[in-house]
């Protein structure tokens, strides 16, 4: 009786052997005649990055608040931290939009409403924010979570800040509390 469980489990167990192992056997043989994966290098990237025209997003519509904050956005070349500098230009044909350049990087963005009243620029598609303060400004990418360019400054802006330097702004909780009797 042992031996016909055997032989019967045996019998069994064959079939699904020889199933799995065709199964392995095609996936190693997948692998040796797929090609290598080619990683672009970051010149080449940097270099398609530098011809390709900036999409022109015509689904986008400013408000009139969109539109106000477009006329406080710095124009000009802004000098940043480490010898970097980024570039804004306003965009002639679509007025609001502006054209952020920087290292052979090209962003198309659109003023954006904050709650803070900080200066706002997105680019939804390539994912980069232009946040620009009275005294400074930056350059972020949301997606990659990096800031691109920090510490960047107009003449405006370091006109502003030398002023900060001069006479600081009063501190956020000074006189929060009463005096005390």
């Amino acid at each position: 009786m042992k031996k016909f469980a055997l032989i019967a489990a045996v019998a069994l167990a064959l079939p699904f052997a020889a199933v799995a192992q065709s199964a392995t056997a095609a996936k190693s043989e997948a692998k040796k005649k797929a090609p290598p994966k080619r990683q672009v290098t970051r010149k080449a990237a940097k270099a398609v990055e530098e011809v390709t025209p900036i999409a022109d997003d015509s689904n986008i519509v400013l408000s009139e608040a969109d539109l106000a904050v477009a006329q406080r956005v710095s124009i000009g070349k802004a000098q940043c931290e480490l010898g970097a500098d980024v570039t804004v230009t306003p965009d002639e044909k679509k007025p609001g939009f502006f054209t952020v350049t920087t290292k052979g990087l090209k962003y198309r963005m659109h003023p954006v409403e904050s709650r803070t009243g900080a200066i706002r620029l997105e680019d939804p598609r390539a994912g980069a924010m232009w946040l620009q303060l009275g005294n400074k400004s930056m350059l972020m990418n949301q997606k990659a979570g990096l800031r691109i360019a920090d510490e960047c400054q107009t003449a405006a802006q370091v006109a502003f800040a030398d002023e900060m330097k001069k006479n600081p702004p009063k501190a956020l909780f000074e006189g929060a509390d009463a005096a005390k009797k």
